[in-house]
């Protein structure tokens, strides 16, 4: 619960005339395209020294020391040893007062198909405090769904089977600081809250002096957590399985080869949880930098990072804010150079991203008008390098964008060929068409197009006192060279989105991704007598939309050249962007899901059951998962409905793209 101060920024910016709007080369911008992405600008140096200053004090959302990383850089060194106790308790965020008693059941990651596995044990989890291990689902979810079966109290611990050694190779007594690996004392923590944005203020914006909810209502809202919750060590949470008798835990609840054996209980050992939270309402700093378009300012490319860490956020999220900072030197060069941008680029630091993306979320509710009607995309990059393997997801009209910008951008694991050539050869590429489309969970929620990258995915030290950038320079990307080929697939992106004469999105591939969405509801529901015809005409009617708009492009591109397009056709190629840019939002609902009305968008997501894991047509996934469990014709008539709703606001994305009225 915050208030929001915004620091705005302002990065150089040259005013041109409306005479550049009309004559200039349209290929001259992607000369700096390919400057921006060469070794004349980038810098591993520079972005190594950012990343040291970001992360040589904890900084948490709210505190001195994240004021001051928003004012980077102005303090001396501080050694980490000096530093250490400035780390918070160990608690979630958010987490509910109380003390609580109960005999311990160990109820493996704490998923819905984990309680049902205890089900069918015959285990009874009622009156109990659950122990389960982090990295199936979100924190949040996890407590909840142990509310959901009758428990008073949740420890959540790191496995070492998922955080250390165990199960993953390497040696099996060491850990960081000689191993990438979480010591056994280790401990992460997080926020345990499964909405976006300051509780207290609901869909409107948290400021000095604004309405609040109270902490009453809050909970009468059912968005934070109901019991008491704590996250703890390795090494607590053996002590614990140590304690726990019963039926033994099944193959893949084991730990790993070191550990006892895992037994699910009730008892006989017994929890005694307590925990006194305080809530405070504190002031946050988001810092913001613009740098004007030329020909349509009122359009704006977000680049998006948060800069809070629970401790040092060496991974997270400041390789994120050192490569953000390193972009936004880049743009700097270029402009210097002679660059202007088409659009307006906007570059977001965020602040309180870990207690629930509230910075950006206040923001946006501040400025939702605005940038529901100017905002182009958004680019976010939090983690931007822990590891060595490329990733990526987005909105599906993105998705030959990422391909042609990590085909410019030199491999960082291998200088003789592009990211591209080694993400085609990884498990973690997609086949096109087939992109990771649902994720990214990004920061801005206003049902804008969005695209997340990274490097290295999850890794062992995440949330903990450990990622720090002792460990980055060790194990993270010891050359930093991952986070400059961040920062180059992210600013390229950006640099497409706001040079572009023609925004490059394409919705071919986002009716290819429902499509096959839609196939797979059809698997699910085929004997439910669930109609699933108008879905699948609502898709076919926005491939049709998604060719024609693509033929119209086409035929502005070849009826005659650049400079009389831009003379004669102005306005005829901005109405254009314009039905590509709004289409998007038309996925969306404004009564949002059932049950978390916060989520406006039908399409993707997250889970019900899982804030990290995204779904397709989420309002139907729910409606259909309480059916199922309600076995009435209401609750399967609310299934068809949902589809009803989904096939509505996908018609509607075609009306946008085709541009005329009915």
């Amino acid at each position: 619960m915050s208030n929001t101060q915004t620091a705005i920024v302002a990065l150089p910016a040259i005013a041109t005339s409306f005479y550049f709007l009309f004559f200039s080369d349209p290929h001259t911008k992607y000369s700096y395209h390919s400057l921006f992405i060469s070794t004349a600008l980038s810098d591993n140096v520079s972005i190594a020294h950012h990343l040291h200053t970001l992360t040589r004090r904890p900084h948490v959302a709210g505190s001195e020391a994240n004021a001051e990383a928003a004012a980077y850089e102005i303090y001396d060194d501080d050694p980490y040893a000096d530093v250490a106790s400035q780390v918070l308790p160990k608690f979630h965020a958010y987490a509910k007062s109380g003390s609580v008693m109960g005999p311990a059941v160990y109820v493996n990651y704490g998923r819905v198909e984990d309680y049902a596995t205890l089900r069918e044990m015959g285990v009874n989890v009622s009156g109990s405090v659950v122990l389960a291990r982090y990295g199936g689902i979100f924190r949040g979810d996890i407590v909840n769904n142990a509310y959901a079966a009758g428990a008073i109290g949740a420890l959540i611990y790191t496995d070492r089977k998922d955080y250390g050694s165990g199960g993953v190779g390497g040696s099996d007594d060491k850990w960081f600081p000689d191993e990438k690996w979480m010591p056994p004392s280790g401990v992460q923590v997080g926020t345990v809250y499964d909405g976006s944005g300051d509780p207290t203020t609901p869909g409107w914006a948290s400021s000095e002096g604004c309405e609040r909810l109270s902490y009453e209502e809050v909970e009468k809202a059912a968005v934070l957590p109901l019991i008491p919750s704590l996250p703890i060590s390795a090494a607590d949470g053996e002590t614990i399985i140590r304690s726990i008798d019963g039926k033994q835990a099944n193959d893949d609840w084991q730990g790993d080869k070191d550990a006892p054996l895992y037994r699910v209980g009730p008892g006989p050992g017994v929890v005694n949880l307590t925990y006194t939270g305080e809530n405070v309402i504190a002031t946050i700093q988001n810092v913001i930098g613009m740098i004007t378009g030329t020909e349509a300012p009122d359009r704006f490319v977000i680049l998006g990072n948060h800069r809070d860490a629970w401790t040092f956020g060496a991974v997270d999220p400041n390789s994120g804010t050192a490569a953000l900072l390193e972009i936004a030197e880049r743009f700097q060069k270029l402009q210097k150079r002679g660059w202007k941008p088409r659009q307006t680029v906007v570059l977001c630091n965020w602040d309180a991203e870990e207690y629930g993306l509230i910075g950006s979320t206040e923001w946006t509710e501040e400025n939702r008008e605005i940038l529901a009607s100017r905002v182009v995309a958004y680019l976010n990059v939090d983690c931007a390098a822990s590891g060595a393997g490329f990733h990526a997801s987005a909105t599906p009209q993105l998705d030959e964008l990422l391909k042609q910008a990590t085909q410019q951008v030199q491999d960082p694991e291998n200088s003789s060929q592009t990211i591209y050539d080694s993400w085609v050869g990884s498990s973690n590429f997609p086949v096109l068409g087939e992109w990771e489309v649902e994720g990214p969970i990004t920061e801005l929620s206003c049902s804008i197009l969005a695209a997340d990258i990274l490097f290295g995915g999850g890794y062992p030290i995440y949330h903990s006192m450990y990622d720090d950038f002792i460990w980055m320079e060790k194990f993270g990307d010891p050359m930093f060279q991952r986070h400059v080929a961040a920062a180059s697939v992210s600013g390229l992106l950006a640099l497409r989105l706001a040079d572009d004469k023609f925004l490059p999105f394409n919705y071919l591939s986002y009716a290819y991704e429902l499509q096959k969405s839609a196939k797979e509801l059809e698997d699910e529901v085929s004997d439910m007598g669930i109609n699933l015809a108008p879905l699948f005409k609502s898709i076919k009617e926005l491939s049709e939309a998604a060719t024609k708009i693509e033929n119209q492009k086409k035929a502005i591109k070849e009826a005659r050249d650049w400079v009389s397009i831009w003379k004669r056709d102005h306005f005829k190629v901005r109405e254009l962007n314009d039905r590509l840019m709004m289409a998007e939002r038309a996925f969306t609902d404004r009564d949002g899901l059932f049950g978390r009305p916060w989520y406006k968008h039908l399409i993707y997501t997250p889970s019900k059951h899982n804030d990290y894991g995204p779904k397709s047509f989420p309002g139907i996934d729910d409606a259909i998962e309480d059916a199922k469990n309600l076995s009435t014709a209401e609750s399967w008539h609310t299934v068809q409905h949902e589809v009803w709703r989904v096939s509505r606001a996908v018609r509607h994305a075609s009306l946008v793209l085709n541009g005329v009225l009915t």
